[in-house]
């Protein structure tokens, strides 16, 4: 790749555009067939929506399926930039988030919000604020010139690290916060929404690495499962907004109120591990993904825990949705402030 700028697809270069879209379309069947809608929303099994469920399983299972497991192993022998990750990705990010969240929802918005609604989006924050990492990180990292093996490597630490400490610090916070979800809930859908997919991208791993080889699985079929992915989001958030359309149409002042704390969330984390990162000596390309990976945040498992915990139609979906819109845009300024600042850290030996 040398001598040769790195870029983005047409599809990923444009997808806030189709993200939009979808919202609009969304709310189109929301306003001229609500029926529809109201149908979907009941195809539910123990409260699990089984359209949502589909979708998010195909959001999901993309990553876990490209997680090599001896490259978690082999990752202890570097400790600082993993330490560094887990360490504001779990101690330091979902209390941020909770702050912010609590701040914008009960201090500084309080007059113009309902004490439920606040609660609700309250919520939703807190959920993403615990969900570090997307599958984007790697194309941030990649854009950035970073290091794509640490990247990897650390998605799939963070993945496997959400089975444990997801639903004892989602339902921590959220007590904290006066809402009152059993963690056991929480614990069911993590178990379902990353469990399942983890489980199920490891054997499908193993068996097509086994029968058709790896240039084969990173040539072809990790590619096409990428685009899967996506389309599986977008899906989901024509869902999502044939319910919560008339809120953005109604309150689109809402939607900024819930961006603000999401931004500055992005932005602290951020700077907090970037800066961490200089200060440790960490070389450039470590040191970028390690920002970038706390600055986002797996926005699917959050959506799937809101829908789970509160509904398809409540404002802390809405909230984790808001997040998916933020994520594209302001993860690329990051990928150019990154490239623009790469001479403030040491060359990688």
């Amino acid at each position: 790749m040398t001598g040769k700028e790195k870029r983005l697809g047409f599809f990923e270069k444009y997808l806030t555009l189709w993200v939009v879209l979808c919202i609009l379309i969304g709310i189109l069947i929301g306003r001229m067939n609500s029926g529809l809608s109201e149908f979907l929303n009941t195809l539910q099994v123990y409260q699990i929506s089984l359209p949502i469920a589909i979708c998010l399983f195909f959001m999901i299972y993309p990553i876990m399926v490209q997680i090599d497991f001896k490259k978690v192993i082999e990752a202890g022998k570097t400790p600082k930039p993993v330490l560094l990750t887990l360490v504001v990705n779990w101690l330091i990010k979902p209390f941020t988030m909770a702050f912010f969240a609590w701040l914008f929802m009960s201090i500084v918005f309080t007059k113009y919000l309902e004490a439920s609604l606040a609660e609700s989006y309250t919520a939703g924050m807190i959920l993403l604020g615990v969900a570090p990492c997307t599958a984007m990180v790697l194309v941030w990292s990649y854009l950035s010139k970073g290091n794509m093996g640490h990247t990897l490597v650390m998605v799939a630490i963070n993945s496997l690290t959400m089975l444990f400490l997801y639903a004892p610090l989602a339902g921590l916070l959220l007590g904290i916060s006066n809402i009152v979800v059993p963690w056991e809930t929480i614990g069911l859908s993590v178990g379902i929404y990353v469990g399942i997919p983890l489980l199920a991208g490891y054997i499908s791993r193993v068996q097509l690495l086994k029968r058709k080889g790896k240039e084969w699985f990173d040539a072809s079929f990790a590619p096409s499962l990428h685009y899967a992915a996506i389309v599986a989001l977008l899906i989901t958030l024509i869902l999502l907004f044939s319910l919560q359309g008339g809120v953005i149409i109604d309150q689109p002042l809402i939607i900024a109120m819930i961006f603000i704390p999401l931004f500055l969330q992005n932005q602290v984390i951020f700077w907090i591990t970037y800066l961490t990162a200089k200060a440790i000596r960490l070389p450039y390309e470590d040191a970028a993904p390690s920002a970038q990976i706390g600055a986002s945040n797996h926005f699917e498992v959050a959506i799937a825990v809101a829908i789970m915990l509160f509904g398809l139609s409540s404002g802390a979906a809405l909230a984790t949705v808001v997040g998916v819109l933020m994520e594209v845009p302001v993860m690329l300024l990051l990928v150019k402030v990154s490239l623009r600042t790469q001479q403030w850290f040491t060359k990688k030996q």
